[in-house]
């Protein structure tokens, strides 16, 4: 912790003192800062820090990278007024809640410092990513609070304005952003050499060390083997999982980390956590990957707490360019929590009753079974997407997927309303194309989170579609659902447009189909 703090004070002096000293006035400053979404804390912030005082802007860009400062030296402040409430916390709950913020608001600082290092290649869409998910960090604080019901304490003393700036700094982004171009083939952030890793028809050969419950391989957990995983790695380390139920819960922070299993059903990874158990949604997983460039292949990943305990996540993932791969995420509410990066799920099952597919990344499914369970309130919700800012380039795109009943709800399937999502926040986004959704689904098609909250600014679109609950004549009339019948509108929620698939699936050798 000690050292996380020094190393991003250092980054922050770097950046402070690197500029030419060419003062603006305070006109200049509200020209510029009228031209983002929250001019307020942009005026106070660059006009009461005389270091900023001293920024030289002729540009959008210039402009652009000051908010980016600021943003960070707000978060790092904010960090650590944070790190300072936890002597504070007057219970468990608050604790819990409170320990999930230091995590995401370093995690948050991370994505601002790998956005601003000269020495990181960052794109736009890099950029907008990297500043979506440190925005979603600090909802996801806020939220633990108000889910574990202890949200009048400590929480507001923890106010600040770093989410206001993080939104200007997407508005800025945003506005220059353009389409990457694609090549044919898989997206390009898949290396060469997963892909090759994927082909290949033998785990045990590929892995660096192998897990086996029976005391065949090196390690019997799945935590030893992570734990004794590089830290830091550009090449790919693959840790092979034979058939055996693994009950722990596994944190994976580490790089380019790769899980292979024995197949669906054969090596399954289960937990219990949940929020009726006391735990935030957060820290409920299962399993929870943050380091970036993850990869699972042909494991289960299991929730046992039930639909009682509420909240508990089988999978968490905040890894940037992750791929999922013949896996299955097995639960009842919010089994799957897509948090935030760029992810992407090919031939996997899905099963869950309220909420079960949900987060804020930008997340494409391909070719997946989503089974909808029997719920204890008689209805089934698969989706909840969670965009706070119309300028996050997140969204769940469902492409080529079924959409059924599981084996449980067939039975009593006529006495269960199940709907393909709903607006968690105020800007969800969803989308789902060319699949097949049989008769589970109710005429409607999608449900109000609260009478009419965001059913105006909300984006829900389905297109081509098949199955006996495809029909879009009895849908919803809200204003931000859409029957898509343009193929470029769809193919803005293709693999290659959506999550830029081109530029990195193609190296991780799982299929994938670019376009519609």
């Amino acid at each position: 912790m000690v050292a996380f703090r020094l190393f991003i004070s250092l980054v922050l002096v770097s950046i402070l003192f690197s500029s030419s000293a060419t003062s603006y006035s305070v006109d200049e400053i509200k020209l510029w800062c009228n031209q983002t979404p929250n001019p307020q804390p942009c005026e106070y912030f660059l006009s009461n820090n005389p270091i900023h005082s001293q920024k030289n802007i002729k540009h959008k860009d210039d402009f652009l990278k000051l908010s980016l400062q600021v943003a960070q030296e707000r978060a790092l402040k904010g960090h650590a007024n944070t790190l300072s409430l936890g002597s504070k916390c007057r219970n468990p709950n608050e604790k819990a809640a409170w320990a999930d913020c230091i995590e995401l608001y370093e995690h948050t600082i991370q994505r601002l410092n790998k956005t601003l290092d000269p020495n990181t290649k960052c794109s736009q869409d890099d950029a907008q990513t990297w500043l979506s998910t440190a925005l979603t960090n600090l909802e996801t604080c806020r939220a633990g609070f108000y889910e574990l019901g202890v949200q009048d304490y400590v929480l507001p003393l923890m106010s600040n304005n770093v989410t206001k700036l993080l939104s200007n700094t997407l508005a800025l982004n945003k506005a220059d952003y353009k389409e990457p171009s694609y090549k044919e083939g898989f997206p390009t952030w898949v290396k060469p050499g997963d892909r090759k890793l994927l082909q290949s028809s033998s785990s045990s050969s590929r892995a660096n060390v192998v897990v086996a419950k029976d005391g065949s391989g090196k390690y019997t957990s799945i935590n030893a083997a992570i734990n004794a995983a590089p830290k830091s790695s550009s090449g790919r380390y693959v840790i092979y999982v034979k058939a055996g139920i693994y009950n722990e819960q596994v944190e994976i922070k580490a790089k380019n980390i790769m899980l292979v299993g024995d197949g669906i059903g054969k090596t399954i990874i289960t937990g219990s956590k949940s929020v009726g158990g006391g735990t935030t949604t957060f820290r409920s997983a299962t399993v929870a990957v943050v380091g970036d460039g993850f990869i699972a292949q042909g494991i289960t990943f299991r929730n046992t707490a039930g639909a009682s305990n509420h909240q508990a996540v089988a999978l968490r993932s905040g890894s940037d360019l992750s791929v999922f791969y013949k896996c299955s995420f097995e639960g009842y509410q919010d089994t799957l929590y897509v948090h935030s990066e760029r992810q992407f799920y090919r031939e996997c099952n899905i099963y869950g009753t309220v909420d079960f597919i949900f987060g804020n990344a930008a997340v494409v499914f391909q070719n997946c079974n989503i089974f909808a369970r029997n719920p204890p309130n008689k209805v089934n919700t698969i989706t909840a997407q969670g965009r706070t800012d119309p300028n996050q380039n997140t969204g769940i795109s469902i492409h080529n997927c079924r959409i059924t009943a599981a084996s449980e709800l067939k039975a009593v399937q006529s006495s269960v309303r199940t709907y393909l999502g709903r607006p968690w926040k105020q800007y969800s986004r969803t989308v789902i194309m060319k699949s097949f959704l049989d008769s589970l689904i109710n005429q409607a098609g999608w449900l109000e989170w609260s009478g009419n909250f965001a059913l105006n600014t909300l984006y829900y679109g389905e297109y081509m579609n098949t199955g006996s609950g495809s029909s879009t004549a009895n849908r919803v009339k809200w204003s931000g659902f859409h029957v898509i019948t343009s193929a470029s509108e769809a193919s803005k929620f293709t693999v290659g447009n959506f999550i830029a698939g081109n530029s990195w699936l193609p190296a991780t050798s799982v299929p994938f189909t670019s376009g519609l």
